[in-house]
């Protein structure tokens, strides 16, 4: 019929884009094949610009491509006069920004932004911060852009004030924003920084206030958004800790030092290195971790040479000193003979009183250790006018979850709040959280339980602070995981029995006085951490799942090891398994299977 627009039929079309499709893969790679040969042969000219020009217009993410550019304008940068030049800049900046048009998250486009602004004199970075502005307007979340404006703000010595302003621009008009509020995690700590004294990244008071007023404004607004509750839960959080020495422990029975830190460190790095002063002589020794592997970690220890520990002196001055951290620890070790005084509470399994220097059961230790009460170790103490507004919180965010039971960003910041109220007042409470939130997200139970056991252990550490014994009992705990147990460096008996464990860690080696560890009825498949305990007698392992004699090896380089209960492990169905063990552990009088 004449007169009437023939339609392509569905596979007309489809032939059609295929044809077009190998035409542009032909003119693609021409133009690629052409660059590489130009680079090759040194022919960096700007037929070079104009040939990658086409391809990264195309696909910005062609990060070789960048990098010709980038040699071909070193080299016009000589041979260009400054007008030139200038104009070769101002269209660049032109390609790069419809590059960004293109793919607004293209890595390679924004680095050779940042490289070519690097290299001008006077780079025009306002500018830059409205072109930073647009972009986010189109996508707010966009955090190649926010990168990129960080990289400006910095080069612009922008006034944290001023960005700061800007992120609550974008706050005020979307809540839902994670880079808005992640931005400001960095920029507040910029506006108030603390003293040298004062632990860094802590906000003051009045404006820790403040944010926690703006942010529960936004949770509450659109309780199913994360961005807010993650921020609330930086700002929840501890402030980096100081440097600190936690403990230094001698042992004249081990001829051994230990000493424990606030964070793990590396030892004659060329950064961390630690110093010993003997009655106020120095002292050279070598350092090691626990575990032998020499690893960062938080405990480390020495071996102390006999003139350091004889009897000729009524005591000895041990002095340990940081130098990074800028901190140091002594403690005092009385002659062998000598009695103790200043006596603690009992221990509770043997009645006996415990010493800050001892005579006991044939060992003799001096000791001197931070406390976690009084340091405040797993928490910051509440002034009474945050205590408020807290408690005020955790009152607010009930009711919400009795609106929305199924939120768990809510159910997680219940139990936070508890946590930084008073986390021994609020335990019953927040375990029963805990099994809520398992329920409403099970996809991250196994998180959940761990974290949940971090917290137990910390209240437990706590309470045996309290108490001041060297007593841990953690048995029937649902323990997943263990941790902070460079806070246990004193503790002689140890209950880790009826959790869930599947491993004891090679952290558990900072455990020097330890004698008798309980950890019976968990699921427990490698020993890592029953290593070089110096003083450890019986070890328990009933009903777990070792299932090669070959993971009790570390157990042979416990010297005092007498009493090892194996029963009801794979292992001990195996035939000659006794036998074997007692060649594997000479030294053990007592393996039960």
């Amino acid at each position: 019929m004449h007169g009437r627009l023939k339609v392509k039929t569905s596979e007309e079309q489809a032939e059609a884009k295929r044809l077009e499709r190998e035409q542009k893969l032909k003119l693609y790679q021409s133009a690629t094949h052409t660059v590489f040969q130009k680079r090759q042969a040194g022919e960096l000219d700007e037929s070079v610009l104009e040939l990658t020009s086409q391809i990264l217009g195309a696909n910005p993410d062609f990060a070789t491509l960048w990098n010709c550019r980038r040699e071909v304008l070193q080299q016009l940068e000589a041979q260009k006069s400054p007008e030139e030049l200038a104009a070769l800049v101002k269209a660049e900046l032109g390609f790069l920004e419809s590059c960004l048009r293109v793919n607004p998250k293209s890595y390679g486009t924004w680095h050779h932004r940042c490289w070519l602004l690097s290299r001008q004199p006077e780079p025009n970075w306002a500018r830059e911060l409205e072109l930073c502005a647009r972009f986010l307007e189109v996508d707010e979340r966009n955090f190649h852009c926010w990168d990129y404006r960080r990289f400006v703000a910095a080069q612009a010595a922008v006034p944290p004030a001023e960005e700061l302003a800007f992120t609550d621009s974008l706050i005020v008009r979307n809540f839902s924003n994670y880079s808005s509020w992640h931005y400001r995690s960095c920029l507040l700590p910029q506006l108030h920084p603390q003293p040298d004294s004062g632990p860094q990244g802590r906000l003051p008071e009045d404006v820790l206030l403040k944010e926690l007023e703006l942010v529960q404004n936004a949770f509450f607004t659109d309780p199913n958004d994360q961005s807010a509750w993650f921020y609330h839960r930086w700002l929840l959080g501890r402030a980096d800790p100081q440097d600190a020495l936690h403990c230094l422990h001698v042992s004249r029975d081990e001829a051994c030092l230990t000493v424990s830190f606030s964070r793990p460190l590396l030892v004659d790095s060329g950064m961390e290195t630690l110093l010993l002063m003997v009655d106020e002589s120095p002292l050279a020794v070598e350092w090691r971790t626990p575990d032998g592997r020499n690893r960062p970690s938080p405990v480390w220890l020495c071996d102390l040479p006999a003139a350091s520990l004889n009897d000729q002196l009524p005591q000895h001055t041990f002095r340990v000193i940081w130098t990074a951290g800028n901190v140091q620890k002594e403690c005092v070790l009385l002659k062998g003979d000598a009695t103790c005084s200043s006596p603690l509470s009992p221990c509770p399994v043997t009645g006996v009183p415990s010493y800050h220097l001892l005579f006991l059961s044939g060992h003799q230790e001096g000791w001197c250790r931070d406390s976690a009460t009084d340091e405040q170790l797993f928490r910051y103490e509440l002034s009474m006018e945050k205590s408020t507004v807290l408690q005020s919180e955790l009152k607010s965010c009930k009711e919400l979850q009795e609106l929305e039971p199924e939120n768990k960003w809510c159910l997680l910041t219940i139990i936070l709040l508890m946590r930084a109220l008073d986390p021994l007042l609020y335990e019953k409470e927040m375990l029963q959280y805990f099994q809520t939130l398992k329920a409403v997200d099970p996809m991250r139970a196994a998180y959940l339980d761990d974290l949940r056991s971090k917290f137990l252990l910390e209240n437990s550490v706590l309470k045996m602070e309290y108490a001041e014994v060297r007593v841990l009992h953690l048995s029937h705990k649902g323990l997943t995981t263990l941790c902070h147990l460079e806070q246990l460096l004193l503790v002689t008996h140890l209950d880790l029995s009826h959790n869930h464990l599947r491993a004891l860690p090679p952290a558990l080696a900072a455990l020097r006085c330890l004698e008798v560890l309980q950890a019976s009825n968990n699921a427990i498949e490698s020993l890592d951490g029953v290593t070089n305990l110096p003083r450890l007698q019986e070890l328990f392992l009933c009903n777990n799942r070792l299932r090669q004699h070959a993971v009790l090896q570390p157990a042979a380089s416990c010297p005092k090891l007498v009493l090892l209960d194996l029963q009801g492990n794979p292992l001990c169905q195996t035939v000659g398994t006794l036998e074997h063990l007692a060649e594997l552990l000479p030294s053990v009088s007592s393996i039960l299977t």
